[in-house]
């Protein structure tokens, strides 16, 4: 349990596949990355709970806010066990409820879902098998063995990337289509005191595309921060008992409804947060 402090920054690289334990972009997957390895999406904050008188650790991601959950239903065809993959923080914390095991040797872990099942890589010979899953206790393999990398962190929030809704993404041109630009979601927003407190009084609009860039001037226009709009931090939250991530990356690619917590950069709460260093080249 050491290497998962509270409130800390890790990733979780695969012992046999090589690769990062990666939410993914659509908000909602899990799989793994080999050469995605300096991205937020590969970052996850540790957040611990007492839990039936024993510590328990959450992991959420620092792309989307979500959490490591493990559900009841069939992985995809060629992985094994049950399906991995993004949830909230709920009443019901079993979901995404982990224990950390030492794996033996080497300082790999094993991380034990509370239904008693292991996560676990996919693709030992099928490299194209991307996905993480869960498997029963008994079927435990070094498939199972996970390296804790500790990210360092910085006080000071990263600069968001100029990304312009209607631009033609390096993928974009390799695949020959454009970025999907179209993208349309409602937002939510609402603006916290310098503690973190919000009231549930939300605003709303419409915002077409994915870029966090302009999001955040949208956003930074109708809380009245529009000179100022480098000062707005936005945040997103993993359910109602999740805690606040910054929004740092450009949007998921999907069009849920995604609630924004505003906070202003200089007061207490954002004084108190930290954020994950990483190469936003993703190299």
């Amino acid at each position: 349990m050491e290497q998962f402090p509270d409130g800390a920054h890790v990733r979780l690289r695969s012992r046999v596949h090589g690769g990062y334990l990666h939410a993914d972009e659509d908000g909602m997957g899990v799989s793994l990355r080999r050469w995605r390895r300096r991205t937020m999406n590969a970052a996850w904050k540790v957040h611990r709970i007492m839990q039936d008188g024993s510590t328990s650790v959450l992991l959420h991601s620092a792309a989307y806010g979500r959490y490591l959950a493990a559900s009841n239903d069939a992985a995809p065809p060629g992985h094994i066990g049950l399906r991995v993959d993004l949830g909230d923080y709920e009443q019901d914390v079993d979901p995404i409820l982990w224990k950390v095991v030492g794996a033996g040797d080497a300082g790999y872990v094993l991380l034990r879902h509370v239904s008693n099942r292991l996560l676990r890589a996919n693709g030992r010979y099928r490299l194209w098998l991307s996905g993480v899953s869960v498997d029963d206790v008994d079927n435990q393999s070094t498939m199972m063995h996970w390296k804790v990398e500790t990210i360092p962190t910085s006080p000071n929030p990263p600069a968001l990337a100029r990304t312009p809704n209607n631009r033609r993404s390096f993928r974009g041109l390799f695949l020959l289509h454009e970025e999907p630009v179209q993208l349309q979601r409602t937002i939510r927003f609402v603006r916290a005191d310098n503690y973190g407190n919000f009231p549930d009084n939300w605003g709303t609009f419409q915002f077409i595309g994915r870029s966090v860039f302009e999001l955040r001037g949208e956003v930074a226009r109708r809380v009245g921060n529009a000179l100022f709009f480098f000062r707005v931090l936005m945040c997103v939250q993993g359910g109602r008992y999740g805690r606040l991530t910054p929004l740092l990356i450009d949007l998921p690619r999907n069009e849920e409804t995604m609630d924004i917590i505003v906070l202003i950069i200089g007061t207490q709460v954002v004084q108190e947060l930290r954020f994950p260093v990483v190469n936003p080249r993703g190299v």
